[in-house]
């Protein structure tokens, strides 16, 4: 191994002798390194002065050690950099950036309707699961029925299962929609339908079962409250008590605390409220040949298994259309007494809350009862369609239709409040359209699985006593609220700088005429006479608009008295200042030492004090529309939302209808006093929270 060693030593000789010539290779760029740095320095070099000379040096030589410098920021940059060192002040004016965003932003996409009411979505509980079929149904859909807030259906395993709203509003037992009776909890259901506050099944075994309210006679043998017999019909005895052949029902349907049941015989079973549910009930359920019955909100109507249309006591109200003669005139037609349908036959009815709609065999679709008719402009157009196209399906919700033509284009008409009627497009051969009160879906007629479904998902912050969402109303009602705010502060500040600063500067005589006029109106008491002119408003004839610029006016006129006293202390001790007695040295005029020279310097406290008014404002006019004595509704403001909440039923019950417009009004403050408590703090130099 020793020899090994020796002859590699020995080979590895020539290698050595080479080393030297390698040292001065690399000493040789050592040098052109150094030569490349020392002009590259003097290239910098020269740049810098170059910069230093056309584009200044001052920031540059702060950054070097030789002529370090500190930065000077201006008052005001340091007063934002103060303000935005204080997290509280940071987070309220991120929130109230917020607040503003959404109330004038929000209220472009979200208009309100001041004249939109819907009786059948009061007092919805904040959600926006009213289509949110249940996930025990999706793929097993055999039916589903909605007539108000609430939906039931029914699975191909017989078993029933509720979404929506199902805690029923203004009930009397507080009924919970979702609560199932013991009889239908297991499933064996064959039939379901649901009406405003009650629900009917009709088990497998022929037993008729109903839950939900029930003074009303909606089901069972309770009667009507009151003892008010002769408003109701009972549901019939043997039902009660006995069962029904299953198999020979050909319809269940549930009206406004009314229902029926059509048999393949023509035989009707109805009963429930006949007064404010179906005053005609009594003449629909005597006849013997009826293939089909639909509920309108006070009125009933049928269709016989030969096409005739039953319409009895209600003549009148859902059998008049309104046509153009050839000459263009408008004349009304009965469609009953002048036999319009003569030679023709219906194939179909469905009735929304206040209108029926009538399908004949030729495709000819006609709307009466409230909204008769597009002639007189109370209903949207009926689609108009292709010549070789017509209509051979009409189904119907609360406010809405939707019609499917030969062709299965689906067609979807009437009110739009809720997206009803949001669809384009057709069903497949295979596919079976469900339409209910606000909601539309479309399930496939083989597999039973939901296909689609467009309709009234909800309201995020629940609905009013009108069934109003009342996000929207807090979003509009806030643009209201802050615009009247804002609007009086500066009304205020405009009077109170000119009388302060006129006041502090000229002094003497000038000065005891302004501050007597501000004790008078300082003396005036603010609420008592805002609720005096508002109520003398309210007995005259003014428009909407016109109010809400007085009352604007009013809490302006009345709020400038504090910053008027502010601002004189302020001018009083500013214009003793050497500045000023240079300006009039320099014959500088005094309208302009007191208003470009002197109010400048006292901007700061007089912008903390304006948003410290901004919130009082907003409070006071708030309290002004709470007494009933501010905007009106139905235009809504965070005031007069609260005062729609001023009893014990609403503040027990309905939470969110008082909540949510606090919270916003609340935040809204809170926000506008810590901004004005951080801004007087960054803005006077003797606040020991800046020291």
């Amino acid at each position: 191994m020793s020899k090994d060693l020796k002859n590699e030593n020995v080979t590895n000789a020539p290698e050595v002798a080479n080393t030297p010539e390698i040292k001065e290779e690399n000493g040789f760029m050592k040098v052109l390194k150094a030569i490349g740095r020392f002009f590259l320095k003097i290239f910098r070099t020269l740049g810098r002065w170059f910069r230093r000379m056309f584009m200044g040096a001052s920031k540059e030589l702060s950054k070097t050690d030789v002529f370090s410098v500190e930065n000077i920021d201006s008052p005001g940059k340091q007063a934002v950099k103060a303000f935005f060192r204080k997290p509280l002040a940071v987070a309220a004016l991120s929130l109230l950036v917020f607040v503003f965003g959404l109330c004038f932003i929000g209220s472009l996409a979200l208009p309100l309707d001041y004249s939109y009411s819907d009786s059948m979505l009061r007092n919805i509980s904040p959600g926006l699961n009213m289509m949110s079929v249940d996930r025990h149904i999706k793929k097993q859909i055999k039916e589903i029925s909605s007539f108000s807030s609430y939906t039931v259906g029914l699975g191909q395993d017989g078993k029933v299962y509720t979404w929506g709203d199902t805690k029923l509003p203004l009930t009397i037992h507080d009924e919970d929609m979702s609560v199932l009776p013991n009889a239908i909890k297991n499933g064996n259901v064959a039939h379901i339908a649901a009406g405003f506050d009650h629900a009917i099944a009709i088990t497998q075994d022929g037993h008729v079962v109903g839950w939900g309210e029930f003074d009303n006679a909606q089901y069972g043998d309770k009667g009507s409250l009151y003892g008010m017999r002769s408003q109701v019909i009972d549901m019939p005895a043997d039902l009660q008590s006995g069962t029904i052949d299953v198999n020979d029902v050909k319809q269940l349907v549930c009206g406004y605390q009314v229902t029926a049941i059509v048999m393949n015989s023509g035989k009707v079973y109805a009963w429930g409220n006949k007064s404010s549910g179906a005053n005609n009930l009594n003449g629909i359920k005597a006849k013997t040949d009826v293939s089909k019955v639909a509920f309108l909100g006070t009125q009933a109507a049928a269709l016989s298994k030969t096409g005739e249309l039953y319409l009895e006591g209600a003549k009148e109200m859902l059998g008049t259309i309104a046509k153009k003669d050839a000459n263009g005139n408008l004349q009304y037609l009965n469609i009953i007494d002048d036999n319009y349908f003569a030679g023709r036959t219906i194939i179909d009815i469905a009735a929304s809350n206040d209108s029926l709609a009538i399908l004949a065999d030729d495709g000819e679709l006609l709307l009466t009862g409230k909204q008769i008719n597009v002639e007189n402009k109370n209903f949207v157009d009926i689609p108009k369609l292709p010549i070789d196209e017509k209509f051979v399906e009409i189904h119907a919700g609360a406010r809405h239709f939707v019609a499917v033509s030969n062709k299965r284009n689906v067609y979807a008409f009437g009110e739009n409040y809720l997206n009803q009627c949001d669809f384009e497009g057709k069903l497949g051969e295979d596919e079976k359209l469900i339409v209910t009160s606000f909601q539309n879906y479309v399930v496939n007629k083989t597999t039973n699985k939901l296909v689609d479904s467009w309709g009234f998902k909800g309201y995020f912050m629940g609905s009013d006593d009108q069934g109003r969402d009342v996000f929207a109303r807090i979003i509009n009602g806030g643009k209201m609220s802050l615009t009247i705010g804002a609007v009086s502060v500066i009304i205020a500040a405009i009077i109170g700088i000119i009388v302060g600063v006129v006041s502090g500067y000229f002094g003497g005589w000038v000065d005891m005429i302004l501050m007597r006029v501000t004790e008078v109106f300082s003396a005036i008491p603010f609420l008592p006479f805002a609720l005096i002119l508002s109520a003398v408003m309210a007995g005259s004839n003014i428009s909407e608009d016109t109010r809400i610029f007085i009352i604007m006016c009013i809490l302006g006129l009345l709020s400038w008295t504090g910053l008027a006293h502010m601002v004189r202390g302020q001018i009083l001790a500013e214009r003793e200042k050497e500045f000023v007695l240079a300006a009039k040295a320099m014959g500088v005029k005094e309208s302009k030492i007191a208003f470009k020279h002197i109010l400048p310097n006292v901007m700061s406290i007089i912008t903390v004090h304006l948003t410290l008014d901004f919130a009082g404002c907003l409070l006071t006019e708030s309290s002004l529309s709470y007494l009933g004595f501010g905007v009106k509704l139905p235009r809504p403001t965070w005031g007069n939302m609260l005062d729609g909440c001023n009893n014990e039923i609403v503040i027990g019950s309905y939470w969110w209808r008082w909540l949510f417009p606090a919270l916003f009004l609340l935040l809204s403050t809170i926000s506008i006093n810590l901004i004005g408590d951080a801004l007087r703090d960054v803005l006077d130099p003797k606040s020991s929270a800046e020291r």
